[in-house]
């Protein structure tokens, strides 16, 4: 598997609702732990998670190729 760096600059959709979730629950997570503990790779990692669910693309799974959107949800969020 290889990574494209062509594909991650083009910024298309590819988180699905589901995963747009967990990410937002995840991230506010982390940046209430850390809030708590003091830890800023904590408050960066949640932050990023928030960013990503909000905007609904990864840079990391558009490198990958990997899509989670359904075929609804990716006309409708464009």
């Amino acid at each position: 598997m290889s990574f494209d760096f062509k594909r991650m600059i083009k910024f298309e959709h590819n988180l699905g609702d589901k995963d747009k979730k967990y990410r937002m629950f995840g991230g506010a997570a982390l940046v209430l732990i850390s809030l708590f503990t003091a830890k800023i790779i904590l408050l960066l990692l949640g932050t990023v998670l928030i960013g990503t669910s909000f905007f609904g693309w990864c840079p990391v799974y558009s490198g990958l190729n990997k899509n989670t959107c359904t075929s609804g949800e990716s006309e409708s969020s464009q």
